[in-house]
């Protein structure tokens, strides 16, 4: 492959693979104007954010066989003409609800994307060759939670909340004519390959008969509800209480999205002297001590702007840890069934950070309880389930030290 070619697939997947970050984040900045624009709350906002982790949750189990079915373009084409027409549509909303409803079919839209730019990675690159692109397209993933939000504030405040849905729009009309034009087709369409509930189901059933699956994959979910309360939470929490401008929020979220990257690239050194599972049981310790002093101090009042900004790095970055050695002990036992293992943790994850989203919007908006509140529960049920799980796992199969490098 020439290397002019090869830089545009990256160039091009990997955007592809960021859409779905940026669609989360960009608009978080808005949440007070959208609140105040439709005459409704922050916290009612935020169910547009739940609303788009559901989608995300179930989109990730319906794009799988598809992609199988079809090939691996006609279904992005779908997903993303799906994206577009919900995003220009969110420009016409003028109650929270539409908008709600409006981000549950972005996000179905936006899964085609990420399933599509993992699935033909696969497909056009060699095995030496994927894990430099793989690791590509995690960089782009994670850096996008650092520059989404900062460039929203900045959009917002010059333009409107609304202008953000042109942008991702606009930026989804790019990557359609990006893959139509430049994208090979990399998988021959299966017409025998069966969408039938029955077969899709047996192999999900199949997945969640293994305990080191059930046992961990509920562990890096469970904790990764932690971080979509305080995603969901972190508007009012800064933009409201603690009164930060909205650019101000956004470099503030860029920090704090720090914290979580480096602690997942610091996981790649101490995988050279620590099991995956000992990190992850140090790790949860640990996140447990952290989020119930963060709630000890909300519930005394002793917050302030930067100890609150502390608690909450020291939770990520804990985070940061547990996730990518957690999902690859999950996905360890498999080697047939991988991709439904992937597949229904991605969903879980989903849901349940969609259901954290929603338990935070449930309480007061004056108060930055309800995030350490959700913050520590998470950490704490996640403990239990590693404490219980344990004991129904006969042979743990160890994670290698590039699986939990490469699952971050």
């Amino acid at each position: 492959m020439a290397k002019k070619q090869h830089f545009y697939l990256i160039l091009i997947l990997g955007s592809l693979a960021a859409l779905g970050p940026f669609s989360i984040d960009m608009y978080l900045p808005g949440f007070v104007d959208i609140a105040k624009d439709l005459k409704s709350t922050e916290s009612t906002v935020a169910l547009s954010l739940s609303s788009f982790f559901i989608g995300i949750s179930a989109g990730q189990l319906l794009y799988g066989p598809l992609l199988d079915k079809f090939g691996r373009k006609k279904p992005l084409y779908f997903g993303l003409a799906l994206y577009i027409f919900a995003s220009f549509l969110c420009l016409a909303v003028t109650d929270v609800n539409q908008l709600i409803v409006l981000r549950f079919v972005q996000a179905i839209g936006s899964c085609a994307t990420a399933v599509a730019s993992v699935a033909m990675v696969r497909d056009l690159f060699s095995v030496e060759e994927s894990p430099k692109v793989f690791a590509s397209l995690m960089l782009v993933i994670a850096v996008s939670p650092m520059l989404a939000p900062t460039a929203g504030g900045y959009l917002i405040s010059a333009l409107g909340w609304k202008y953000v849905f042109v942008f991702l729009g606009l930026m989804a009309i790019l990557m359609l004519l990006a893959s139509i034009f430049k994208l090979p087709e990399s998988y021959k369409p299966d017409p025998n390959y069966s969408l039938k509930p029955k077969p899709i189901l047996t192999n999900f059933f199949t997945v969640l008969k293994e305990p080191q699956f059930y046992t961990y994959a509920l562990i890096s979910s469970i904790t990764f509800s932690g971080l979509f309360a305080y995603v969901s939470s972190s508007p009012t929490v800064f933009m409201k209480i603690y009164e930060v401008s909205k650019t101000g929020y956004g470099w503030i979220f860029a920090l704090l999205s720090i914290a979580f990257i480096g602690a997942s690239q610091v996981n790649s050194f101490i995988l050279r002297w620590f099991t995956s599972k000992k990190i992850v049981t140090y790790a949860l310790i640990a996140q447990c001590i952290f989020s119930l002093m963060f709630l000890i101090f909300a519930l005394n009042n002793w917050l302030n702007l930067y100890s609150t900004i502390g608690f909450i790095a020291l939770f990520l970055a804990c985070l940061g840890l547990i996730n990518p050695n957690a999902a690859a002990l999950s996905l360890a036992p498999f080697s047939k069934n991988a991709g439904s293992a992937s597949a229904l943790m991605g969903a879980l994850q989903m849901g349940l950070g969609a259901l954290a989203s929603v338990m935070v919007s449930l309480f007061s908006e004056h108060s930055v309880v309800p995030m350490p509140l959700v913050m520590t529960a998470a950490a704490f049920i996640a403990l239990c389930c590693l404490l219980i799980g344990s004991r129904f796992i006969t042979n743990e199969v160890e994670a290698s030290g590039d699986a939990a490098v490469a699952a971050h």
